[in-house]
């Protein structure tokens, strides 16, 4: 159950984060800063993928062809 819970808080923690309810204010790598900008945005939505995955949810398979 804890596991759950944990699993399910970083999944909503990475949803408001990759929404930017914080308007670019709270942000742990600032996108300006060159080459590395946009990294924790692809953290959390890594996260997210990751969280999904966890409750059966596979995204990453959304791009995939069907085989003939």
């Amino acid at each position: 159950m804890l596991k759950h819970m944990t699993v399910i808080v970083a999944g909503i923690i990475a949803i408001l984060y990759l929404l930017n309810i914080g308007v670019g204010i709270i942000e742990l790598i600032p996108d300006n800063v060159p080459f590395v900008g946009n990294l924790d945005e692809g953290g959390a939505a890594l996260v997210l993928i990751m969280c999904l995955r966890y409750f059966g949810m596979d995204v990453s398979r959304l791009f995939e062809r069907e085989k003939p």
